[in-house]
């Protein structure tokens, strides 16, 4: 815990009713009413966790009420159900959807302490200044509006956000190189019929067709003007491609959530397929042989923030303020950054690190000692590099974001014939 979470505490514990309040901050007015909050938070297991739950309660005093659920249940529950929830932890091609029901309340970031230090992704779009921005939903284009009842997208910041990034990812295929037993290069692979069989891809479809997209892309069958916003004849020419490969035998499965992707993976059932960070990092905590493998076309990303309830308001939403704080101050970020994600806010989950973490999982350098997942779990030994390098290696890798197309309805439809085929 840092010195500014321990006065802080300190503070909101031992505040009396009558200071007053231009003393304080704006937390400290409402310190003696914190215990009696519940914020009710749902998003995917990716980042919905107990550990973060329990650290809520032991940092800032109020609960918070976790659900965790798959990608397609989150955009249904943000865009159908505005009620049942405070804080929407969600990706950014979902607010793409959800932002239009007016569910969810644009967020001034001139509460937000670290915005200055939020990397550039997620404000101009870009990694670095010489950074070309990927094809597919960038985050940066669906993160700002132009004021607090703002309805569209505005295309540069403006000091009032959808969504507080918080965790992102450059995503790509995960492999058994145990079972494989030569390089794998580039994402054709997952089409290769040597893998007949004991392929997957996630059955989620507005990330799968972006998989599929840099498979087809990869063999060469198909260049896409743009991977995120295919046309219905690219849509057309994708799936035809992949249902012949299914009608072959080529997939084992199609998951949902990481926790199949595991079972898939560690059984040996599957070598190849589309993966997420944890499922490798959960992989590879039982002793089997998995990598995150780069690949010469580079990576599928995707971006991941926090979202407000429209009818959030009062020592409600100061509370969510201060919760937003709160993650982007660095204990959260140096867990799932363990994980194998990043923050975004890097320098100050730098200070929830080890030098050697911080190496391996940041800056891709070699690791001095043992490293573990935030578990304990042992996932690399001295001497082991991270799978794609350092933070600007990957970062700097991506070809797409995760996306919703202007035929997405057209898109889902083929989707769903497909795992129907």
């Amino acid at each position: 815990m840092t010195k500014s979470t321990i006065s802080r505490r300190n503070v909101l514990k031992g505040a009396a009713a009558g200071v007053a309040a231009s003393t304080l901050p704006a937390p400290m007015i409402w310190a003696q009413n914190i215990k009696d909050i519940t914020l009710r938070q749902f998003g995917t297991g990716v980042s919905n966790l107990n550990e973060v739950a329990s650290k809520v309660k032991e940092d800032l005093g109020f609960n918070l009420e976790m659900t965790a659920l798959d990608s397609d249940s989150v955009t249904q529950r943000a865009a159908t159900q505005p009620d049942s929830f405070d804080i929407a932890d969600i990706e950014y091609w979902i607010c793409k959807k959800v932002w239009p029901t007016g569910n969810l309340q644009a967020m001034d970031v001139s509460k937000i302490k670290n915005y200055d230090k939020i990397v550039g992704i997620f404000r101009s779009g870009k990694l670095t200044p010489e950074s070309t921005i990927a094809q597919g939903t960038a985050p940066h284009s669906v993160g700002f509006v132009d004021g607090p009842d703002g309805k569209s997208f505005a295309s540069s910041e403006t000091g009032w956000m959808t969504l507080i990034p918080t965790i992102y990812n450059a995503d790509t295929l995960g492999i058994r190189p145990d079972l494989i037993g030569r390089p794998i290069n580039n994402w054709h692979e997952l089409l290769n019929p040597e893998f007949k069989g004991k392929a997957s891809i996630l059955d989620i479809s507005s990330i799968g067709i972006m998989d599929m997209a840099m498979v087809c892309e990869s063999m060469g069958e198909i260049t896409y003007a743009d991977k995120g916003n295919m046309t219905r004849e690219e849509i057309d020419k994708t799936f035809a491609i992949f249902t012949e490969a299914k009608k072959n035998g080529q997939f084992r499965a199609f998951w949902k959530s990481f926790d199949e992707s595991v079972n898939l993976m560690a059984s040996g059932e599957v070598v190849i397929q589309s993966m997420w960070s944890p499922a490798i990092t959960a992989v590879k905590s039982r002793g089997i042989p998995c990598v995150y493998q780069p690949l010469e076309e580079g990576y599928r990303s995707w971006g991941g923030g926090i979202g407000l309830s429209k009818s959030l308001s009062g020592l409600e939403l100061d509370a969510a303020y201060e919760y937003i704080n709160w993650y982007l101050s660095g204990w959260v970020g140096g867990f799932l950054m363990r994980q194998g994600y990043y923050s975004a806010v890097p320098e100050t989950s730098k200070e929830f690190m080890s030098e050697n973490e911080w190496g391996y999982w940041f800056e891709g350098k070699e690791a001095t000692d043992v490293i573990t997942s935030p578990f304990g779990d042992e996932l690399a030994k001295a001497g082991e590099t991270r799978d794609g390098g350092s933070f600007y290696d990957r970062m700097g890798a991506v070809a797409c974001w995760n996306a919703v197309m202007d035929e997405n309805q057209y898109m889902v439809r083929k989707w769903n014939e497909f795992i129907a085929a």
